[in-house]
Parts: structure tokens; C-alpha cells; sequence
């Protein structure tokens, strides 16, 4: 018997040696030498927008000087694969994109989801049933229908459908769609109201967990595959839009012993189940309790979060991404939500709120988040429509007046990672320096290097891009963003 067991563990490491082997020499086989780099820059105070600026080529590197300021990328380290990029298709985006002229609706979706003409974006999260952005509450089946015999998406069908089908359609036919709930309908809830908070009550788990299997069914018959579905949109906050409680432990029960069974009974057991959905400051609690509970975290394919956890000062808690990652490495992390809040027309292209996007991208991709979703695509020159007047930023607004398209300066932060990395891209190892200067690289499937370079400083910067034992030289401007393919 001992001698059985010793084969097998010499096997066993053996076949774990090979495939050690095996993926290093996958992630060597990258070589800088001989080729060409071409950056593209976006840059405050000049006209440069996602803008070719320039072809580099390598040379044989030398130990850098201190004095110097250097990007290091080691392509022999690789980490998490690339989910995708994208932002959330909402009533409010659905809403003006509909009062768009045929050739303004056109140049949006192709800036979003074209390729080459505009940013490529992969990824799209919506709303089942209504959240603060639309123009007011609903649901999809009559109040206290607890049978849910009167369920139908026919509110969807006016406007949010008819989008997120040319969103596909743009995007080549395919887009990672998940989906999101803010409350259950008011029937279900101690409060009797979708809003102000309030938890579902527990005779109606099975209820609600029936109402979301029936969302995919229905979303799917329209033709939009559901990849899948987060739990509950920031189930710690209190909202005066439409909002809901789940403790920790209330969320890992929900889930254990409803939501996942009956996604599994309904031939959903494939589609992915997003956790906490919120900001970064609970999360490490969160992914404690539900994931160190087995018959929980079998149903989770990993944890959302958001980026408003500086609501009281401070900065971005990106520790906290790194630590869940650390401690659940099984378990996938997916940015769910983020946006310029308090909106003012007059900060349209206020850059530091691009800074914003580019600062959270490099730092929650650097701590293994594997996808990044932005929140409203769209919203009009009010920073809505918002039922409860809770009106924000988007990376492209809409001046329903005149009828024209306003970009900001966080679209074009947003495309210096999703026109260029592309799906299952694995992400390289990269660090900087000089703290002026952030940074992160991907690898894509077609074997060209994506690296993403940013100056938070007043200051023009020249630096080396030295990848393995390769070396170019790059000037990024001040308060630019580069994205350097080789």
C-alpha cells in the first residue's frame, strides 16, 4: 500500500513539474527583439485622443541608472486571464439613446463596441428590473403576484432590448452580458417599498430566486445570452433609489440554499454567480464568510465590487482587491460598477476624472481583477434621467437639445485598455520606477504585448520600456495615458 501511494505522489509531482514546465515556457516564448512598438497617447491640454503618436523600436538593454525612470515588463511571469471590458446598458442609457437621430445612434454604439472605429468594449452589465437610473420604479409582474404567473419583460422591450441587440450585433455578435438586481419587488421586502433599503423576507427567497431564473429565460428567448447574474447590488447601502439588505451571512444563505440550487434545477448551473457587488472596504469580510463556506462557494464563481468606498474621504482601497485575491486565488474578481458622481455640466472634461478610471484600471488589474465594467454608457446633458435625482457622469453624454454626442476625458481612458486587450489576453508582469508613473501589460492570444503606461505628474516623462532584456525609450506628457503595442 505504501509503495502504491508512493508511485502516485511521484506522478502526481512529476505531472505538476511538467506542467509548470510547460506554462513557462508558453509565457518565454515572448521576445521583444526586432520588434516594432506603436504608441497611441491621449493627453490633457493637447488634441491627443487615443492618438497614434509614434513608432519605437528595441535595442539590447543595459543595467538602467537610478537617475533614469524605467517601465519593467517580464514576459516570463503571467498571471489572470482578460474577462473583458465594458459598461452597463441601463433604462437611463436605453432612454436617450432612443431620442438619438439613426446616424448619432450609429457613431455611439460603433465608439463603444467597434473594434476599430471606436473602443471594443466586451463586457456589458444590466438591470433586472428598475434601479435609480430609468425614469421610474418597476417590475416585472403585477405586485404581490408571489406565483410570479404574470412575469414579462415587456418594459425592456421599448428601449433597453432594442440597444443591447445592437450592442451585440456591433460587437461581432458576442458580449459577456451579467445582470443585476437592486431590490426585490416592495411585496417581498420588511419595508413594502423597492426603496430606502429595507431585506427580503424569508418566505419569499424561493420566490426571488425563482424571479431570476426567469429573467435569463426570458432575456435569453430574446436572443441575449446571459453570462451571468450578481447577487444583489450593494446589499450594505441603504439607498433612497431602489435598494436591499443582505448581511454577509444572509447573502451566503440566500445563496446556499436558494439561488444556487435553483439556478442548478433550472439547467443554469453554468452561468456565473457574482457575490457582494459593492465597495472595496467590506469585501475582505465578505468573501471570508461566504467562500470559507463550502456548499456557499460552490455556487460562486467569485466577487464584484465597486469603487465609491472614498465616500467619506481617503483613498482607494486596492489592498483589499489583493488580499481577496490572495486568500481565494480559486475565485474570480469582476470590477462591477464605478462612476463620476455630484454631476456638473460644466466638468464635461474635467480630466482628472479620467485619471480616476486609468488609476482603478492599472491598480485593480494589478491586484487580479480579471474585468472591468464602467456604469451608465450613456446619459443625457443632466447627467441622467435618475427617478431619484441621483445624477452622474458617463464616459459619453448625449445633449438631447441639440442632439449631440459629448465625450469625456473617461472614454478615452477607458479605451487605452479595451481597444487593445483583448479576451483571454493573460496579464504580464509590470512595475515602475517612480511613483509618477503607473502601469500594467497583458499579453494577448495573437502574441502582440499590450502595455499600459500613465503620468499622474505635471511633468513630461521620458522613460525605458524594458521588456525582458529588450529596451526602447518613450516620452508620455503630462497627465497622459500610453498604450504601447509590440
Amino acid at each position: 500500500m505504501q509503495k502504491i501511494t508512493t508511485v502516485v505522489t511521484v506522478l502526481m509531482v512529476s505531472l505538476f513539474a511538467f506542467s509548470q514546465q510547460k506554462n513557462t515556457v508558453q509565457s518565454k516564448s515572448f521576445s521583444a527583439k526586432n520588434k516594432k512598438i506603436t504608441v497611441y497617447t491621449t493627453a490633457d491640454s493637447t488634441k491627443l485622443r487615443l492618438t497614434q503618436t509614434d513608432v519605437l523600436t528595441f535595442e539590447p538593454s543595459k543595467q538602467p541608472l537610478e537617475i533614469e525612470v524605467s517601465v519593467f515588463v517580464e514576459p516570463s511571469k503571467t498571471f489572470q486571464k482578460f474577462l473583458g471590458i465594458g459598461g452597463a446598458i441601463t433604462d437611463a442609457s436605453a432612454e436617450v439613446f432612443a431620442k438619438l437621430s439613426k446616424d448619432k445612434q450609429k457613431e455611439f454604439i460603433n465608439a463603444y463596441y467597434d473594434k476599430e472605429k471606436g473602443i471594443g468594449y466586451s463586457l456589458l452589465r444590466t438591470t433586472i428590473h428598475s434601479s435609480d437610473f430609468a425614469s421610474g420604479s418597476y417590475t416585472y409582474i403585477k405586485e404581490g403576484d408571489k406565483d410570479l404567473k404574470t412575469f414579462n419583460i415587456d418594459h425592456d422591450r421599448q428601449y433597453r432590448i432594442p440597444m443591447i441587440k445592437e450592442a451585440i450585433k456591433t460587437a461581432g455578435g458576442k458580449i459577456v452580458t451579467y445582470a443585476s438586481p437592486w431590490s426585490p419587488p416592495a411585496f417581498m421586502k420588511n419595508t413594502n417599498n423597492m426603496l430606502r433599503g429595507g431585506t427580503l423576507l424569508p418566505e419569499y427567497y424561493q420566490t426571488w430566486a425563482n424571479y431570476f431564473t426567469k429573467f435569463i429565460k426570458a432575456y435569453e428567448k430574446e436572443g441575449i445570452p446571459i453570462w451571468g447574474i450578481t447577487v444583489q447590488n450593494e446589499p450594505m447601502a441603504t439607498q433612497t433609489w431602489e435598494s436591499c439588505i443582505f448581511s454577509a451571512e444572509a447573502e451566503r444563505d440566500f445563496l446556499k440554499n436558494f439561488l444556487g440550487p435553483t439556478m442548478k434545477k433550472e439547467g443554469f448551473g453554468d452561468k456565473k454567480i457574482v457575490v457582494w457587488d459593492h465597495n472595496r472596504d467590506l469585501m475582505t469580510h465578505r468573501a471570508n464568510v461566504i467562500f470559507s463556506d463550502p456548499e456557499a462557494s460552490k455556487y460562486a464563481w467569485g466577487m464584484g465590487f465597486h469603487w465609491y468606498e472614498n465616500w467619506s474621504g481617503g483613498a482607494p482601497m486596492f489592498e483589499n482587491v489583493r488580499k481577496v485575491h490572495e486568500d481565494h486565488p480559486t475565485k474570480n474578481l469582476l470590477f462591477t460598477e464605478g462612476c463620476v458622481e455630484k454631476f456638473d455640466a460644466k466638468k464635461y472634461q474635467f480630466w482628472a476624472n479620467g485619471e480616476r478610471y486609468g488609476t482603478s484600471m492599472i491598480n485593480d488589474f494589478n491586484n487580479g481583477t480579471v474585468g472591468w465594467t464602467d456604469w451608465n454608457i450613456l446619459l443625457d446633458q443632466n447627467g441622467g434621467p435618475n427617478h431619484v435625482g441621483n445624477f452622474c457622469f458617463a464616459p459619453i453624454h448625449a445633449d438631447t437639445d441639440s442632439g449631440e454626442l459629448i465625450y469625456t476625458p473617461s472614454y478615452y481612458y477607458i479605451g487605452h485598455f479595451s481597444k487593445f486587450i483583448r479576451q483571454d489576453a493573460k496579464r504580464v508582469s509590470t512595475s515602475v520606477s517612480r511613483s509618477s508613473l503607473l502601469s500594467t501589460s497583458y499579453l494577448n492570444v495573437d502574441g502582440k504585448m499590450v502595455t499600459v503606461v500613465m503620468n499622474q505628474s505635471n511633468k513630461s516623462v521620458t522613460y525605458n520600456l524594458i521588456v525582458g532584456s529588450e529596451k526602447s525609450v518613450a516620452v508620455i506628457p503630462a497627465h497622459g495615458i500610453q498604450t504601447l503595442v509590440y
